[in-house]
């Protein structure tokens, strides 16, 4: 003998009542995390502007590595704070889907595949190799001509 609310093959199993957010919770959750993301981001540009300042301006003495001197080791700070943040939003992301959170979740994808494709920027400048010097940082043309001129004589 079989009870009724026993799961039969064939038989469509009882499922819990949609637990969605109603009305415009869900797209508002959505904004506000996104407004605060901005702001952490904005937060975070900031103080990797003014660390990229400090170490610009370090004396060569100092022990801080000069992001202009020759030899200057590779700054992957601005990529792992990048990268820690993006990991946020996509585990922030991640939950919301699971939970239902549809409009939430799926615009805290977008902001995750935003800040992944900035951390894989910041990683490829810090990996790429120093520009040129300044040209103004060049001695004076002596020849007579203008700067073009000297430029292609390399002197």
């Amino acid at each position: 003998m079989t009870h009724p609310e026993s799961d039969l093959p064939g038989r469509p199993a009882e499922h819990a009542p949609d637990e969605r957010p109603g009305g415009c919770a869900d797209p508002a959750v959505g904004l506000l995390l996104t407004i605060s993301e901005a702001i952490v981001l904005a937060v975070l540009l900031i103080w990797l502007g003014l660390r990229g300042l400090g170490r610009s301006h370090a004396p060569v003495d100092s022990g801080a590595p000069s992001a202009s001197g020759a030899g200057a080791e590779t700054d992957w700070v601005p990529t792992i704070a990048f990268g820690v943040l993006a990991l946020v939003v996509v585990v922030l992301a991640t939950v919301l889907l699971r939970d239902r959170w549809y409009w939430a979740g799926g615009i805290q994808v977008l902001v995750a595949v935003a800040l992944c494709t900035l951390t894989l920027t910041s990683a490829f400048q810090a990996d790429a190799p120093p520009g040129p010097a300044p040209a103004w940082n060049s001695p004076p043309c002596r020849s007579g001509g203008d700067s073009e001129e000297c430029a292609r004589s390399g002197g």
